[in-house]
Order: C-alpha cells, then sequence, then structure tokens
C-alpha cells in the first residue's frame, strides 16, 4: 500500500470526471467530489473488496455515499472501476455517455444515487442521515448472517460496511440515532468517513455547527481516527487500516478537507457546494490539477489499468476465493448453503405457512395486534431470517419473537444470552432510525419487521418512503391504529395517518378487520418480494366473526371482498344490494351490526370489507365492479380516520363517517359514543343515503 505514481493522476481523473458532469448538466454539486476523490480513491483502491464483474456478491463490502449530492463522485468511481451492469454481460453500470448525461432524462447518473436504477449503487440517498442509518442496518445484517451460518473454517459473511457522510449527515437527528445504536452493538464492521469540510449551503458551518463530533461519536462508543488532510494517502490508509484492527467498535474516521480543492476562487465556499463551477474556472482548477484544461471528460491513459489492477484484481481474487469456499460448505452443510439461497433469491421455505394459527369465531374478540403477535410467531418459527423488533415498544405491539432459541441481538458482554444471532432487536425510543436500519437490513435480503404505535409514522416517514421507492419487502406492523385506543389522547391517536400512508406510491396498506383477515394479511405480506407493507392493527378486542355465515377471509388477498349480503341470505334474483357499507379495520364489524338492524327493517345491505385499497386497485374492473356494483348509489364508508379518498368509493354524493378533527381523551366508548361509530349512526347514514337516492328498500316489498 506504498504510493504509486498514478495515485494523483487517478484521483485528479475522478476530480475532472465530476467537475465535467456538473458542468455539463449545469446543475449538481461539484465541491464535496472534488475534496473527497483521494479519501474515496485510497478506500476503493486499497480496501474495498468488491468484484466489478459482480457486483451483488453477497460476501463483498459495502459502500454507502451518505451525501447523495456528491454523486458524481461514486459515478465517477463506478466508471472507472469497470463495474458491470445488472442488465448486461458486457456493458458499464456507468458509461462515459452516462456521465456526460448526468442529471438527465434516462441517465444512470440521476441526481441523488437511486437504488435499482444504478448498479453499484447499494442504497437510494437523498434526505442527508438515511444513507449512513441505512449503513447500520447493512453492517446489522453481515453480523447476523456471520453468526448464524459462518461456520468454522467458512468465513462467508465477514464484510465491511464504509459510509462517506458529510456535515449535513452529522447534524441530523437521525444519524445521531443511528450513531447511539451501532455504538451500543459495538459494530466492528462498520466504518463512517467524515468528510469535514466546514461548508453546507448557507454557508460556514461556523454559524450553527460548532460541537466535537469526535468527542460525541466517542461518548457513543466509538473508535475515533483523524486525518489532518485529506490530500494525504498515507494518513488514509493508516485510518482504513486502524478500522480493520478494530474488533470491539464502529469506527468514525474525521477528515479535514477543503471544499471545491483547487478552484481558485471557490475553494472553502458555499458556491462551490451546490452550483457549477464555471466555465473558466473549471479551466482554472484543471490547470491546478495538471489536467488539459482544453479537454472535457478526459481519462488519461493508464487510469482505468490501473483501477483494474488495483480495485478489480483484489476484488476478483477475493470473489473466486469466497466462490471456492461456499462450493465446500454447500457440501458440508447442504441445509444451510439452501437456506443462503432462498434468502438471497427472496424465496421462501417449504411449508412456510404450515403452523398458522386459526381463530375459533368470538364476540368477546380478540385483539389484531394479538393475533398478528401469534402469526408472526408461527411464521418465524419456519422462516428462520425473519427478525426485527420495536421502537421500545414489543410489549405494546406484541411483535417479540417467544420461541426456543430467538434469542436478543446484542454484543455477547451486553446482556445474558445476548449473542449476534438474535432474531429480537430493540431499537430504542428511534423510531426513525429503526426504519432506516430496516432498510439496510432488507438490502441485505433479510426479512426484517419493525413495529410502532401508527401515530409514530411521522417520526420515520423519511425511511418508509425511501424504503417504498427502493420496492423493499420491508414489513412495517403499526399497532393502536385509531382513535379507540382510548385515553392516550389526541397526541396519540391517529387521524390523518392512514390515508397519508395511502398515498405513498409502491406502498401496500393492510387494515384486517379481525384475527381471520390477519391470517390472511400476513400470507400477503410473506409472499411478497417487492414493496414494502403496512400492517395497522388495533390495540383494542374486536369480535373474531363466524366464517360459516360471513365470506371467506381469503377476500383479503384480493384487497376487498363481500362479507356478508342481505341479497344472498334472502334470496333476492337479482342480487343486486339495496345500500353498500363499506368499511376497514374495527369498523367492519361494525357495520356487520349495523347490517343486521338494516335487515330487521326490510333493507339488503351488503357490507363490504375493504383491508387494502392497493390490492383491490390491482385487481380486473370486472371484479371491482362485482364488488362495488356501479348502479348502488347509496354507500356507506366507516373509518375511524380522516376521510380523505373515500370519495373514490363512496362516490361524492355518497356518506363517510369519519373523522373531520382530531380525537379526544377519553375512554373508547365514550369517543364511539361522541365521534358516531355506533350502530345507530351507520343506520342513519344508510337511510339517509336510501331517501337522498330515492331508493326503496326491496326486502320490505318481498
Amino acid at each position: 500500500m506504498q504510493p504509486d505514481d498514478l495515485d494523483p493522476l487517478c484521483i485528479n481523473t475522478l476530480r475532472t470526471l465530476s467537475i465535467d458532469a456538473v458542468q455539463k448538466a449545469q446543475s449538481g454539486h461539484p465541491g464535496t467530489p472534488m475534496d473527497a476523490a483521494p479519501t474515496a480513491y485510497c478506500l476503493w483502491q486499497r480496501f474495498l473488496r468488491y468484484d466489478p464483474e459482480h457486483p451483488h456478491w453477497p460476501g463483498r463490502d459495502r459502500f454507502v455515499l451518505s451525501n447523495g449530492h456528491a454523486c458524481a463522485l461514486l459515478y465517477s468511481l463506478l466508471h472507472l472501476c469497470g463495474v458491470r451492469a445488472d442488465d448486461s454481460t458486457d456493458g458499464l453500470a456507468v458509461t462515459m455517455d452516462d456521465l456526460k448525461s448526468f442529471r438527465q432524462a434516462g441517465s444512470r447518473c440521476t441526481g441523488h444515487p437511486e437504488y435499482g436504477w444504478t448498479t453499484g449503487v447499494e442504497t437510494t440517498t437523498g434526505p442527508l442521515g438515511q444513507g449512513i442509518a441505512t449503513s447500520v442496518g447493512m453492517a446489522i445484517a453481515g453480523q447476523w448472517l456471520s453468526a448464524t451460518y459462518d461456520r468454522p473454517g467458512f468465513t462467508l459473511f465477514h464484510y465491511n460496511v464504509y459510509a462517506l457522510c458529510g456535515d449535513g449527515d452529522m447534524m441530523e437527528g437521525l444519524g445521531a440515532e443511528a450513531a447511539s445504536l451501532a455504538g451500543h452493538l459495538k459494530l466492528a464492521n462498520l466504518c463512517w468517513i467524515y468528510d469535514d469540510n466546514h461548508i453546507t449551503i448557507e454557508g460556514s458551518t461556523r454559524l450553527t455547527f460548532t460541537e466535537d463530533v469526535g468527542a460525541r461519536f466517542a461518548a457513543y462508543g466509538w473508535h475515533i481516527e483523524r486525518v489532518s488532510d485529506a490530500n494525504d494517502l498515507t494518513q488514509l490508509t493508516r485510518a482504513y487500516q486502524r478500522f480493520l484492527d478494530t474488533r470491539d467498535a464502529p469506527t468514525l474516521i474525521i477528515v479535514q478537507s477543503h471544499i471545491g480543492y483547487g478552484a481558485p476562487h471557490r475553494q472553502d465556499t458555499r458556491e462551490a457546494h451546490g452550483e457549477p463551477l464555471g466555465v473558466e474556472e473549471v479551466r482554472l482548477a484543471k490547470e491546478f490539477f495538471g489536467s488539459d484544461p482544453d479537454k472535457q471528460f478526459d481519462v488519461p491513459d493508464g487510469v482505468t489499468a490501473h483501477f483494474r489492477d488495483g480495485f478489480g484484481r483484489r476484488g476478483r481474487d477475493a470473489h473466486t476465493r469466497w466462490l471456492e469456499r461456499f462450493a465446500d460448505y454447500r457440501a458440508q452443510y447442504p441445509d444451510l448453503a439452501e437456506a443462503l439461497d432462498r434468502i438471497h433469491s427472496r424465496e421462501l421455505p417449504a411449508g412456510w405457512d404450515s403452523a398458522l394459527p386459526e381463530f375459533p369465531p368470538t364476540t368477546s374478540g380478540l385483539s389484531t395486534r394479538s393475533a398478528s403477535g401469534q402469526v408472526l410467531n408461527a411464521i418465524a418459527l419456519q422462516v428462520p431470517w425473519l427478525l426485527g423488533g420495536a421502537a421500545d415498544l414489543a410489549p405494546s405491539t406484541l411483535t417479540r419473537l417467544t420461541f426456543d432459541l430467538t434469542g436478543d441481538f446484542q454484543p455477547v458482554d451486553a446482556q445474558p444470552g445476548g449473542d449476534y444471532r438474535g432474531r429480537n432487536f430493540h431499537f430504542g425510543v428511534r423510531e426513525h432510525a429503526m426504519c432506516a436500519i430496516a432498510n439496510g437490513m432488507s438490502l441485505s435480503s433479510l426479512r426484517p419487521f419493525v413495529a410502532s404505535f401508527l401515530i409514530f409514522t411521522d417520526y420515520c416517514r423519511a425511511a418508509i418512503r425511501l424504503g417504498a421507492m427502493m420496492e423493499l419487502p420491508l414489513i412495517t406492523l403499526w399497532t393502536h391504529d385509531s382513535i379507540s385506543l382510548g385515553e392516550d389522547g389526541p397526541t396519540h391517536q391517529p387521524v390523518e395517518q392512514l390515508a397519508s400512508l395511502r398515498a405513498m406510491p409502491g406502498m401496500t396498506v393492510l387494515r384486517p378487520a379481525d384475527a381471520g383477515e390477519v391470517v390472511e394479511a400476513w400470507r400477503v405480506i410473506m409472499t411478497r418480494q417487492h414493496g414494502p407493507v403496512c400492517l395497522l392493527l388495533t390495540r383494542q378486542a374486536v369480535p373474531v366473526l363466524d366464517r360459516t355465515r360471513y365470506g371467506s377471509a381469503a377476500g383479503v388477498a384480493r384487497g376487498a371482498y363481500v362479507l356478508i349480503d342481505a341479497c344472498d341470505e334472502m334470496d333476492i334474483e337479482d342480487g343486486t344490494p339495496d345500500v353498500l357499507l363499506l368499511a376497514t379495520g374495527s369498523e367492519v364489524a361494525l357495520c356487520a351490526a349495523a347490517y343486521d338492524e338494516l335487515k330487521r327493517e326490510g333493507i339488503l345491505a351488503r357490507v363490504i370489507s375493504m383491508p387494502s385499497w392497493e390490492i383491490f386497485e390491482s385487481q380486473s374492473l370486472a371484479y371491482r365492479d362485482h364488488i362495488l356494483p356501479p348502479s348502488v348509489v347509496a354507500r356507506v364508508a366507516v373509518e375511524e380516520a380522516s376521510t380523505f379518498g373515500w370519495e373514490r368509493y363512496a362516490g361524492h354524493e355518497g356518506a363517510i363517517l369519519g373523522l373531520h378533527t382530531f380525537g379526544m381523551s377519553a375512554p373508547r366508548e365514550a369517543l364511539a359514543r361522541h365521534f358516531g361509530f355506533d350502530v345507530a349512526h351507520v343506520v342513519t347514514a344508510a337511510k339517509a343515503q336510501l331517501m337522498r337516492h330515492g331508493t326503496r328498500a326491496r326486502g320490505e316489498m318481498s
């Protein structure tokens, strides 16, 4: 690892490619790629274990660019290192044409790194703090996989996770949440590299950020390394090696740098952060670097070969050794190898649903959180890589795995019985970090679940949104799903959260009505390979419906289904009801009770359970019209949440019994009376609909 004559040329090529990409786009952030190029170069060329021809090799090191605005540097690295695209056996992940079309439509060089769009991008990073928090999940996954599947003589998952970050990542509360947990967990395979250039969009960090970051991280339990000059490869090499030698803590490397390094009029200025340098400043910077100022997107002779002989050769050799080791492992531990195959292909083991519980009907009821806890344990017993926890709320969300040998994911010396094989995770009161960390675990092919109260999705929305953007099959469980949680009052009673989750592209929301629907909701969840799910669950007991009278809960798989229909019960020939009662979750039982009252009065109602709007919308038009006949305009929708969106199904003249205000601190029964979530209000609304639309009760006539 001695300095090489080509090191400066390669570093400056990274800088000039980044400068040219931003300048041509007339958009982007050139300053950090210019100052962090030596930091990234030293890591990639001398340490990172990554096979450019097989970028998804499970044993690879991970590199996360958390300060994603500096993505021109990552794209330049991917190009010069020859990383291959997923969709091609001989094409580059980032071609020169991609660099030249930086930030333009269709380019693989998007304005911030996007997972699934550009090979080599390990996670989507945009909002600052997300990348470093996600990297904690990747490191956790590495430790869990190693502890669970490595065997003596077979080291498969001792990979490291590196995250390059900046001042903004250090300021964001998310970063602090994630760093605190990583320090507690002693994730020695995690290295954050802090590019400390002292500049943000508004100017010097002296405006707002004067703390001793190293002291803060030392208090978290991190090992701290300091590099006084980002251009000093000897210091950088020493710092990376000390990370590798540290066995009992994550490492923070603080690298002092100058944003816009080499640009005579822009270095150390806020303008270097987020503006193209300008034609003349580009020329001056290239002259400073010893590059030809008249050339754009120039890759001098010897640069790509140098990366190929360093980064490329080391990665290929490491991958080859790993494949040989895994072949021997498969011969000696075929069952474990098969499990790893399934993990990485996101396939379920045979018989994963063989022990699902059955819930007999009962009017005394069972909370859907209780039913879900039982189903979760039954599935996790069969799917060893289903694992997760809550943000200090497992006793309330009922998400702890309780069967033998589950254990807690903890450092060996943290508590009796703790080790990295544990499948129960304690995230602490850190909802935002919890979801970002779970994204990292999912990106590592595990099947994580996380849990909290529905109201606290407000604290972690950015991470949930990125999970949806990346189409990760993350399982999120949200209990206390309505104002019926009771006395905790408006601060804890969700109102608008349900509508906002439904509005998120790529998100599937499931709000089951009873224990039977909970079982079927989990069937939907576990068979999904792409896209996250929000499972919304009640705190309070709800009736377990008698499926000999009511429609099969298997209808959950289609998003909505007919729970009960008076036309069927009364053998009405045309099969068209007078009024539709639509509901989700705990309000389905309320509509079923109202149905009985309406039937006694000769009104033919149909009760429709709609646990998932998104799944229902994916069904054929014929099925949707069968469930919601267009000819039936008398409709009542009932949900203990904001009414926003229900007009899609109730119609603009339909009745929507929901919330237009925040909740109230009171016992559940008092809340139901106050807000009108009772049988009388549903019946009254149904009758008003019939009068409004001039519909006669055909049951009376028959």
